[in-house]
C-alpha cells in the first residue's frame, strides 16, 4: 500500500484519506487562526487513531496558547505521537513538542529548527517554531527561521501565504518595516483570512507610529480578520492602540466593551490583551470604571499557573487594577516556585518577569520609586521573556510614568525625550515631555 502524503508531499503514517482531509483542514485553520482546529484534528484522530502527525498537531494546538491547564493534554499527545512515529519528520515533531511541553522552550525551538532544515515545506514545523520564537522573544529567529525555508516555497505551493505572513512579522520585529509591510500585504492578497498576516502589517503601523494607517488597514477589513477567528481579540487590541494614540479614549472603551473585554473571554492570550489595554488607560489617567473587577475574576483560575512569565505579568496588571492583594500574592508565589524549578520559565521569570511583576505591584501602591528601581535594569533585555516590541512597550510606558509621578523626574524627562525622538508625531509622547518640563536638563 502506498503511503499517504500531506499537501507538502511529505509522508504521513497511520492516516486514512478521510483523516488526512481533516488534518489538512485543521492545519489550514491553525495557519489562518480561524475556526476550531482542535475539534477538526480530533475528527482526524477519530478516523485514524494511529496517525502520528495528527497527534503532533494536537500537541501543538495545546501548547501554542500557553494555557497552563492544557499542558497535560499537550504532553500526552506528544508522547502518543512519539510512540506512533514511523518517519524522521514525525519523530522530530514529537521530540520538539515534548520539549516545549516539558518547559524546554529553547531546546524545542532548536529541534524545530533542525526539522525545518530537513523538511523546509513542513508548514506546521515553521509555524510552531515561529510561535515558540515569539514566546521566547527571539526576534532574529522569527525572521530567519522562515527566511531559510523561503527558497523552497512559491505561490503555487499550498500555504505560501502563511510563510509570507510569518516572514513579515519577523521582518517587522527586526526593524525592516518596508519589506515587512510588502510581504504582509502580499500574504493577505493570497489569503484574505490569514489573520497573522493582517496582524503583521498592524505591527508595522504601530512601530512606525502611524495610527491613521493602522486604522485604515484594520477597521474596514474586520470581516476578513475577525470573523470566526480565535486571534480576533489581539487585532482588535491593535486597533484600540491606534485609537488610543489619537486620544480617542471613549472609542477605546467602547471597543473594549464590544470586542476585547466585554465578551468576557477567559482564554489567556485574550486576557493578556484585556490587561494590557486597561493598563495603558490607567497610565493615562483614564477612568475605566469597574472593568478591572471582572477581568481579575477571569484571571483568577490562571494566577497559580507559573508556566510563562509573560502571562504572569498581565495577571498582575489585572489584580493590581482590581485591588486584589490575594491575586497579586498568588502570582508572586507562582513566580517564586518557577524560579526554584526547572525549565526555561525559570530564566524568563528570574531575568525579567519577577521584577516586572513587582514593579507593577509597586506602581499600583503608589511606590513609584520602587517601580523605577525595578524596571530600569530589565528594560533593555525584556525581550527575554517573550512578546513583541509593541507588547513590551508597556514596560517603558510604566517606567516613564512612574518616574514622572515621583520616582525620578530627571529620568522621566530623559525617557520622555527618548519617546519623542522615536515618535515625533505622537501627541501623547509630547505631553509626557511637556510634563517633565526642564527636568531632563536639571
Amino acid at each position: 500500500m502506498n503511503a499517504l502524503c500531506d499537501a507538502s508531499e511529505y509522508e504521513v503514517t497511520g492516516a486514512t484519506a478521510a483523516a488526512l482531509a481533516h488534518y489538512e483542514e485543521s492545519a489550514h485553520q491553525l495557519r489562518c487562526l480561524v475556526g476550531d482546529p482542535l475539534a477538526t484534528i480530533d475528527r482526524a484522530l477519530a478516523a485514524a487513531p494511529d496517525m502520528a502527525m495528527a497527534h503532533a498537531l494536537r500537541a501543538w494546538l495545546h501548547l501554542l496558547g500557553t494555557e497552563p491547564g492544557a499542558l497535560p493534554e499537550a504532553r500526552a499527545s506528544a508522547a502518543r505521537a512519539g510512540r506512533l512515529a514511523a518517519t524522521e519528520r514525525e519523530r522530530l515533531h514529537a521530540q520538539a513538542a515534548g520539549l516545549v511541553a516539558g518547559g524546554r522552550w529553547r531546546d524545542g525551538a532548536r529541534a524545530l529548527e533542525d526539522l525545518s532544515a530537513r523538511y523546509p515545506r513542513d508548514l506546521l514545523a515553521l509555524q510552531a517554531g515561529h510561535q515558540v520564537d515569539f514566546f521566547t522573544g527571539d526576534a532574529r529567529m522569527l525572521r530567519d527561521r522562515i527566511a531559510r525555508a523561503l527558497p523552497h516555497w512559491s505561490a503555487d505551493v499550498p500555504g505560501y501565504h502563511a510563510v509570507l505572513g510569518m516572514h513579515a512579522f519577523g521582518l517587522e520585529e527586526t526593524g525592516d518595516y518596508l519589506h515587512a509591510e510588502r510581504e504582509g500585504r502580499r500574504a493577505v492578497e493570497l489569503q484574505p483570512r490569514d489573520t497573522w498576516a493582517w496582524h503583521a502589517v498592524a505591527h508595522v503601523c504601530e512601530m512606525r507610529n502611524a495610527p491613521a494607517d493602522g486604522i485604515a488597514w484594520l477597521e474596514p477589513n474586520s470581516a476578513h480578520w475577525a470573523t470566526d477567528s480565535f486571534f480576533a481579540v489581539h487585532n482588535w487590541w491593535h486597533l484600540a492602540l491606534f485609537l488610543l494614540e489619537q486620544d480617542r479614549h471613549d472609542d477605546v472603551l467602547a471597543l473594549y466593551d464590544r470586542a476585547i473585554g466585554g465578551p468576557a473571554s477567559g482564554v489567556v492570550l485574550d486576557l493578556i490583551d484585556q490587561s494590557a489595554l486597561l493598563w495603558r488607560l490607567l497610565l493615562r489617567g483614564v477612568d475605566v470604571g469597574d472593568r478591572w473587577q471582572p477581568l481579575a475574576d477571569r484571571w483568577a483560575p490562571a494566577a497559580d499557573g507559573g508556566n510563562y512569565a509573560f502571562n504572569d505579568l498581565h495577571a498582575m496588571m489585572a489584580f493590581v487594577g482590581a485591588g486584589r492583594a490575594d491575586g497579586e500574592a498568588r502570582v508572586l508565589a507562582a513566580q517564586r516556585a518557577a524560579m526554584a524549578g526547572d525549565g526555561d520559565n525559570r530564566a524568563f521569570t528570574a531575568e525579567v518577569g519577577h521584577a516586572a511583576a513587582l514593579a507593577l505591584q509597586a506602581f499600583g501602591r503608589g511606590d513609584y520609586a520602587s517601580a523605577v528601581r525595578l524596571l530600569r535594569p530589565i528594560r533593555s533585555h525584556a525581550h527575554r521573556f517573550g512578546g513583541s516590541h509593541a507588547q513590551r512597550d508597556l514596560l517603558d510606558l510604566t517606567l516613564v510614568e512612574a518616574a514622572l509621578r515621583g520616582g525620578d523626574p530627571v529620568l522621566g524627562g530623559a525617557l520622555a525625550a527618548e519617546r519623542v525622538a522615536l515618535r515625533p508625531a505622537s501627541p501623547f509622547a509630547r505631553r509626557l515631555f511637556a510634563r517633565a518640563g526642564g527636568a531632563a536638563t536639571a
